[in-house]
């Protein structure tokens, strides 16, 4: 009977404790000490914890290692972790690649990538009220509704973006659910201050627009073994094009009016609203403008909180951030 019949995670495990554990290799580089003797350096991570230490020339596993372990595999090890004054490391006893199997003993590539910290079913569902409850018009509610059905699966655990912002398990679900209540607020605040406007503002295509404003990010990006990569039709095409495209197609099976459906497509290419950012037109007509801030807000504080969030006695946190400018945190 094995030892270690139950596997933990790397993340739990306490300074000099062995067990058996799953694990990401996140790196592998070969290097040379003064001496000129080679060995390689290697960091394994779970969702928590990742851990970096070498594998000497003179190791049993040095041989494995350089020829056949490859960043981004998963594992399973049977190693002892250890706190030292050169930081954590592993002393590994057995390792071999991940086997199809390894699912029954709960072995899930996604619990290895940073999450949502929100529950992804509730998202999903706060999202469904909200346009059952603030899309009035018909057409446009099963529009959308029917969209968000038919892509479900994908949409419980897609990212946002590969890096920058919400880049991780379900972020796609945690901003966009953000940006409709923006979308919310905004379209309720502008539609009673500036009741007189004609056209008035189209509260239903504000949250409609905000719901589906990143629905192409379903063939732009797709989750990878080490986090959210660019599928080639996302690096070719990108998101915008693509969410005109879903919308099309949705169409096709849920008809809206002609000038709505207009509207919605400008909503999806301009909600980010500069070339440069990847919109071909800017916003223009409110319900475009409205969402692309309620967006962008959602995006660029989302960055600012992850900076706020880094342990550091810093008073202020660097420029080396996605926002390109130095954050304030404040002294004691």
């Amino acid at each position: 009977m094995s030892l270690f019949p139950t596997v933990v995670a790397l993340s739990d495990l306490i300074d000099g404790e062995e067990a058996d554990f799953f694990a990401l290799l996140t790196t592998k580089e070969q290097l040379t000490t003064r001496d000129g003797k080679p060995y390689l350096r290697v960091a394994f991570r779970d969702q928590q914890r990742e851990v970096t230490f070498p594998v000497w020339a003179d190791s049993v596993h040095f041989i494995d290692a350089r020829d056949n372990w490859s960043a981004g595999s998963f594992y399973k090890l049977r190693a002892r972790y250890q706190e030292t004054s050169y930081g954590p490391q592993l002393e590994i006893e057995k390792i071999r690649a991940v086997l199809p199997e390894d699912a029954e003993a709960g072995f899930d590539p996604l619990t290895f990538q940073p999450r949502s910290r929100f529950d992804p079913e509730e998202m999903f569902a706060q999202l469904v009220e909200l346009a059952e409850s603030s899309i009035q018009e018909q057409a446009l509610r099963d529009f959308v509704l029917a969209t968000l059905e038919q892509h479900k699966a994908a949409l419980l655990t897609l990212p946002a973006a590969t890096r920058n912002h919400h880049a991780f398990v379900s972020g796609w679900l945690e901003h966009v659910l953000s940006v409709t209540r923006n979308c919310q607020f905004l379209a309720d605040k502008y539609s009673e201050s500036h009741a007189d406007m004609q056209p008035p503002l189209n509260k239903d295509l504000v949250i409609a627009g905000g719901i589906l404003h990143d629905i192409g990010k379903l063939h732009e990006i797709a989750p990878g073994p080490t986090g959210a990569e660019y599928t080639s039709a996302g690096r070719l095409i990108g998101h915008i094009l693509q969410g005109r495209d879903i919308i099309r197609e949705i169409a096709i099976q849920h008809p809206l009016p002609s000038d709505w459906l207009l509207r919605l497509e400008h909503i999806i290419v301009s909600h980010q609203r500069l070339p440069e950012w990847g919109s071909p037109k800017p916003p223009m007509t409110p319900e475009a403008l409205l969402v692309h801030y309620a967006d962008d807000v959602d995006a660029k504080f989302q960055i600012m909180a992850e900076v706020l969030r880094e342990p550091t006695a810093e008073e202020m946190a660097s420029s080396r951030n996605p926002l390109r400018q130095p954050i304030y945190r404040g002294g004691d």
